[in-house]
């Protein structure tokens, strides 16, 4: 649910209440407001232009105030504003007496006047606001207990508003109308927020890829089986820690990618890579996670068909025969293909590309091996049939036209060209070593 906020008046103060609303319409434009029917619809006829999030419930007298004060008990308000005839409240003969102590039994912040109102707003405005695009379907754990488990740790430092994946909604469109959202704010309240990203790499990459030179900060949850792009930025993969990165705040600018004109956070592959994340299947991965790819990999050695590659970079062109070419702009040490430098360095500006060109199958395993070596020591291969090289951009032509897989997604297209977006993501991630 969103986080939301509690608007409620008695007549003799409803006016005053939409005054004050007035005053503090660009924040409150951030929560959802939980009113009865008659004031909402007050509020709709202000005339206002900045859109506001109403969620009404029955007029005060009809027990819109019981309503309310259940939302309260559910958990959901971060704080209530309940303008009253304060000598009804002090007898205790006010019919809003029940939802004032559904916030003392929740310990939400109580406003009963405009001064107390606008001070608890300011208060507000200082906290940081996260909107957390979760996956419920990520993953082997619970669902619920895992969003019990992040609201515990983020809240209440962090202002959340959750919002679901849907089966028919591309994560990456609920990500961009977050971000002009925000970016509709002030610049000083824009500049406390950030977007949450809770599920598997798909999740991380279709968020990853709208953020891409927004300027707003990414933190990121992993749920996933393989969660690669968190393991390549040192980003703690148990739920705990991952929320308390996101607490300690540490921004880092990292580099992002455009695959003809696709984002691309990670890596992508024609040839071996392709065939390696197309033959894990899910099984597999569910039962032994990262690992998946590798014995995938290995599975597909036995059936690597070399192919002429046209590489061009800054003018040159030159041809090869291949059986894989790996374009990482990050990448765990469980991506193989892409360790030809024996690590994937995610803020220079520049994508490693490694290429592959093994004649018979022993050259394979022999290349395999010595892929595996360099990710563990963090060394450059020194096999010859290995080209390994850095570059801002890179267009490659295949014959015959091979599959193409970019942050886990196959897809078919000849030519690809690969460009690097420096410093194109503000990542909430631990401070790189060195």
């Amino acid at each position: 649910m969103a986080s939301s906020i509690v608007l409620i008046a008695e007549a003799a103060h409803q006016s005053s209440l939409l005054g004050w609303v007035r005053q503090h319409l660009p924040l409150l434009s951030a929560f959802e407001l939980l009113t009865t029917a008659d004031t909402a619809e007050a509020l709709r006829s202000t005339g206002h232009s900045t859109p506001l999030r109403l969620s009404t419930v029955a007029a005060r007298e009809a027990g819109g105030d019981i309503l309310l004060a259940a939302r309260v008990l559910s958990g959901d308000v971060v704080g209530v504003v309940c303008f009253a005839e304060s000598q009804g409240l002090l007898s205790g003969r006010s019919d809003l007496q029940g939802l004032i102590r559904a916030c003392l039994l929740q310990q939400i912040p109580l406003a009963l006047n405009e001064a107390t109102a606008s001070l608890a707003m300011r208060g507000l405005a200082q906290s940081r606001v996260g909107y957390l695009i979760f996956n419920p379907v990520a993953g082997q754990g619970n669902p619920q207990q895992d969003m019990a488990l992040i609201r515990a740790s983020l809240e209440p430092q962090i202002l959340l508003t959750v919002v679901t994946t849907k089966a028919d909604v591309d994560p990456a469109d609920q990500a961009r109308e977050l971000v002009a959202a925000i970016q509709a704010r002030p610049a000083a309240e824009a500049a406390s927020s950030m977007v949450i990203a809770s599920g598997g790499d798909g999740t991380v990459s279709a968020v990853a890829g709208a953020l891409i030179g927004s300027g707003v900060p990414l933190g990121i949850i992993p749920r996933g089986t393989a969660n690669a792009f968190s393991m390549a930025l040192g980003i703690p993969t148990e739920l705990r820690a991952a929320c308390t990165n996101i607490l300690v705040g540490h921004s880092r600018q990292v580099d992002a990618a455009r695959c003809n004109a696709m984002p691309m956070i990670l890596l992508a592959g024609l040839g071996f890579e392709a065939a390696m994340v197309e033959g894990a299947s899910r099984e597999i991965k569910n039962r032994i996670g990262p690992l998946a790819y590798i014995l995938s990999g290995a599975q597909q050695l036995a059936n690597l068909e070399p192919f002429l590659a046209t590489v061009e970079i800054n003018g040159n062109t030159r041809e090869l025969v291949t059986s894989s070419i790996t374009i990482a702009n990050a990448a765990p040490p469980t991506s193989v293909s892409a360790q030809g430098f024996g690590q994937v360095v995610p803020d220079d500006g520049l994508m490693e590309i490694t290429i592959a060109s093994p004649t018979n199958r022993l050259e394979s395993l022999k290349m395999l091996a010595s892929l595996v070596g360099s990710a563990l020591l963090s060394s450059p291969t020194n096999q010859e049939n290995l080209l390994c090289f850095r570059t801002a951009q890179v267009r490659i032509t295949t014959d015959p036209p091979q599959r193409l897989v970019v942050d886990g997604e196959i897809l078919d297209a000849n030519p690809v060209e690969f460009v690097c977006v420096p410093g194109g993501l503000t990542l909430l991630a631990p401070l790189a070593l060195g």
